[in-house]
């Protein structure tokens, strides 16, 4: 029984975090990234089966925005290249089956996440905000704006900032399903 009971005991303490948060706990094995799909979207290597990840908390401009999107992506291959290594904290899963994460390079404490949002390569997206530090994300969003970094700067001959016509990537996935844009 002793033997029983401490099995059952050791599985709920090894589930319990999990359970306590509604989300995945942070996986054991090896998480590889083998290719970066655009500035908030990787797939990774992790125990063997490949896995689309969208990043938690952020959403970055899309690649059909031109310059802002491209920069995006670049931004997130440099922080993740494939081949390096990655832990997930997933949250949820999304309606394209896509796991979305907080992804951390291995060792760090800051997720790449928000980084990327600190760079100014992405906004913070309120749609999974629930399960991060609001507030370092939104400090992150803050101290961008303020260096007027990335997406929030005047931009580059290569495109435009905010100030200069570019949506926020939910305004833009949004226009161009109503078709109100250009």
């Amino acid at each position: 029984m002793n033997g029983a009971r401490g099995w059952i005991t050791a599985l709920l303490l090894a589930a319990s975090p999990a359970i306590a948060h509604g989300m995945e706990s942070i996986p054991q094995t090896p998480t590889r990234v083998l290719s970066v799909g655009d500035g908030d979207t990787l797939t990774v290597l992790d125990g063997g089966h490949r896995r689309v990840v969208r990043l938690a908390c952020i959403d970055a401009p899309e690649l059909s925005q031109g310059a802002a999107g491209a920069r995006a992506k670049a931004a997130l291959i440099t922080l993740v290249p494939p081949g390096s290594s990655v832990t997930l904290k997933v949250q949820t899963t999304d309606r394209y089956g896509r796991s979305v994460a907080e992804v951390f390079r291995s060792g760090a404490s800051q997720p790449i996440n928000q980084a990327l949002v600190r760079q100014g390569h992405a906004f913070v997206y309120g749609k999974y905000l629930q399960q991060c530090d609001g507030l370092a994300y939104g400090e992150a969003e803050r101290a961008a704006r303020s260096h007027q970094l990335g997406v929030w700067g005047p931009g580059a001959s290569d495109g435009p900032g905010l100030g200069e016509g570019l949506l926020r990537p939910w305004d833009y996935r949004a226009c161009k399903r109503n078709k109100s844009c250009s």
